[in-house]
């Protein structure tokens, strides 16, 4: 491991792929589009995968990966089991943050927001369209929890595929969150670690906006 460490410390690279000079965005949300597109043209992987990150409770944070699925009225979108870890700190802090990667073109995008439920008839599209193992995990999942085996797990997917012939109906554990952004950062790698740092901060109706030090 010290080998693999120390090969960290001295793979320095530059970062030289664009910059954000003469920057005229006003809105960060035409901004996103942009750059979620170049990351899709530049065929990022999993380009709508990003870090969410909650606090617990006990002001403990968690983070993990998940799916950008939908952007409704300015909203992020994902989905997930409500009892889950990330839905139970979510229910206790609605606060949370968002981070996307896009190693390829040296870019970052961090969000803040405010986390919410989205209305159950969004979830139920969403879920209708998923394939029908998807939809029989949402059921046999009992997300966070522990499980005594492997063969658990497999046995519940058994279960809900027996009783689940036809149809199948969305959990009422499982759903959809919607992030309000109150503060985007646009990160954009630039030589001698002089990255470009464009914030933009919910003001009312508009947004503020002001460039970081790197």
């Amino acid at each position: 491991m010290k080998d693999i460490l120390n090969a960290f410390r001295q793979g320095r690279h530059e970062f030289e792929n664009a910059h954000m000079e003469g920057f005229d965005w006003i809105n960060p949300h035409g901004l996103f589009e942009l750059w979620m597109t170049d990351a899709v043209e530049g065929k990022e992987f999993e380009p709508n995968a990003f870090v969410l990150s909650t606090v617990d409770s006990d002001n403990c944070p968690s983070s993990r990966v998940v799916y950008l699925k939908d952007i409704i009225d300015h909203q992020f979108i994902f989905y997930t089991n409500y009892n889950s870890n990330k839905g139970l700190d979510i229910a206790a802090n609605e606060n949370v943050s968002m981070l996307f990667f896009s190693p390829h073109s040296s870019r970052q995008i961090r969000i803040q927001g405010k986390c919410t439920k989205v209305d159950p008839a969004i979830s139920d599209d969403y879920f209708n369209s998923r394939p029908r193992s998807s939809k029989i995990g949402a059921w046999a999942s009992n997300q966070s929890e522990v499980l005594s085996s492997r063969k658990e797990l497999e046995d519940r997917v058994a279960y809900f595929e027996s009783k689940f012939k036809e149809e199948i109906p969305r959990p009422e554990h499982w759903g959809g969150y919607q992030i309000k952004p109150t503060r985007f950062e646009f990160w954009q790698g630039r030589p001698s670690r002089l990255h470009d740092r464009i914030v933009f901060v919910a003001a009312g109706d508009t947004w503020e906006i002001h460039r970081m030090n790197p």
